[in-house]
């Protein structure tokens, strides 16, 4: 007994003495502190004599000591990463492949033709990465915040490739694809000056705050999670109700799904084996710095997107890419009153907004027609040309209606460039395309393309392309599941 007591009492010192050395990093205490910290529990877990004779006391007392003792190591141990979770890597990749958790279900064979693709497709993945470069840093940041598993990072490449203008022909909008009701369900506010589904920072919320959700409704299982995101939660709890009616499993790969949602879990999966290990796969991903890309700076009102290019010398393209939320090129009168700028100009833009009047802050007015008014009463009542308002609201000859929200420059404007008129024409070319006609979803298959579904339909391509909003440089990359709004 006396040799088994002794034995106890050196195992739980050790384990006093490891603990206080394993927190020096948190604590920074010196060897002599060390010590006397050491010494200080030693005189504590001596008993006194009379105690001795308790055994059963003793041994619950040493119990009780060696819970605390783990407790306190395992405090410490969180405490060091948090304090320096993800800084000691240099690339993003490297810093998003520790916090993957779901490396189990890449081994299942129902993803190995959806990885094949990625290797097929090099280029898909150099653009996607090229556009997530921007947003991903502040992604990972809050997945890990969150102990989320870092391939919900990679959830944008599968829903949007990081395009922050994506919309699809069911309304979903922004990078991570929030349809209206959803979006408003989650606090993104939709009107006409401010899409919240487009915001960089909302958005990233609200779908880590929806997964979440999803993730508790499910019991845990992070895959039927995000099969309901896709989906959406009703559609497989129906599913899980059906198998478990049939006595079957409930797993994701056991439900009765769609063909889009059973292939949109395995596409997440198959591209989070390859960001796992790009050079297995022959693969590359272009290294992204681990640190922040851009800085969220209050701007106190109203500003125009021009104007905050002029005073941080970025290019207003890369203003609306950050700040794709702000479909007017300024922000919203009513909020929210911020912009995300290069973490490299945040300095120069303060400087040069602190210089500003709230009035030189606003380039643009919203004005909605009235009874009575043409376009050369509106252009003289707020001293701008027809031809401006013709421009920058893309009407063609003068007919307004009564209630048509009209955007007028309240400063000298821009010409538009190439490419924005070429934008707000594909806009309009969609809508006319719909006039008047039913429409059908084709669900891409492995061998599709543009060019066979639009001969299929009897479309021309410029349509087809023009329905769904489709980036003339990504009209080669189609997705086995993706789904193409067809009219006819």
């Amino acid at each position: 007994m006396q040799k088994s007591q002794g034995i106890e009492t050196i195992f739980v010192r050790f384990l006093v003495f490891y603990a206080v050395r394993g927190c020096d990093g948190v604590l920074h205490t010196t060897d002599k502190s060390n010590s006397d910290s050491i010494e200080k529990v030693n005189s504590k877990m001596a008993l006194p004599t009379n105690m001795k004779r308790i055994l059963p006391l003793q041994n619950l007392i040493r119990l009780l000591l060696l819970f605390w003792v783990l407790a306190a190591m395992s405090g410490c141990a969180v405490n060091s990463e948090k304090s320096g979770l993800g800084s000691h890597h240099s690339d993003l990749w490297d810093r998003l492949r520790a916090s993957l958790q779901l490396q189990n279900a890449y081994k299942v064979p129902k993803i190995r033709g959806y990885r094949a693709w990625f290797q097929r497709n090099q280029n898909y993945l150099n653009r996607s990465t090229k556009r997530g470069s921007r947003y991903l840093y502040h992604i990972v940041e809050e997945i890990e915040r969150r102990g989320m598993p870092g391939e919900i990072a990679l959830l944008p490449v599968i829903e949007s490739a990081f395009r922050p203008f994506a919309y699809s022909p069911a309304h979903a909008a922004g990078i991570w694809q929030f349809i209206p009701s959803t979006g408003k369900r989650y606090g993104l506010k939709q009107n006409w000056w401010y899409d919240g589904r487009r915001d960089i920072l909302a958005s990233t919320r609200a779908a880590l705050d929806y997964l979440q959700h999803l993730h508790r409704k499910f019991d845990g299982d992070w895959l039927l999670a995000i099969a309901a995101y896709n989906t959406g939660e009703g559609n497989i709890a129906q599913a899980i109700k059906r198998n478990r009616r049939a006595g079957k499993d409930t797993d994701f790969w056991s439900l009765g799904l769609s063909g889009e949602t059973r292939s949109y879990v395995p596409r997440l999966l198959a591209l989070s084996s390859v960001v796992s290990d790009p050079d297995r796969y022959n693969l590359t991903l272009r290294k992204i710095p681990n640190r922040p890309y851009f800085e969220k700076v209050p701007v106190d009102g109203q500003i125009d997107f021009s104007l905050a290019a002029k005073l941080s010398g970025v290019p207003v393209s890369e203003i609306r890419k950050l700040n794709p939320a702000y479909p007017r090129w300024v922000t919203a009168p009513d909020g929210p009153h911020y912009l995300l700028i290069p973490k490299s100009k945040v300095k120069i833009f303060r400087k040069g907004l602190a210089s500003l009047s709230k009035k030189r802050q606003v380039g643009w007015r919203h004005h909605v027609v009235r009874k009575g008014e043409s376009l050369g009463v509106i252009a003289r009542r707020f001293g701008v040309t027809v031809a401006v308002l013709r421009q920058v609201n893309r009407i063609q000859g003068n007919i307004i209606t009564v209630g048509q929200s009209i955007l007028v420059p309240a400063t000298k404007v821009r010409t538009l460039s190439a490419s924005d008129g070429a934008a707000i024409q594909q806009r309009k070319r969609v809508a006319k395309g719909k006039d008047k006609k039913k429409s059908h979803i084709h669900v891409v298959q492995p061998g599709d393309n543009l060019s066979l579904i639009a001969h299929r339909y009897h479309v021309s391509l410029e349509k087809l392309i023009s329905w769904n909003n489709i980036a003339h440089n990504n009209i080669d990359i189609l997705l086995p599941g993706q789904r193409l709004k067809v009219y006819r």
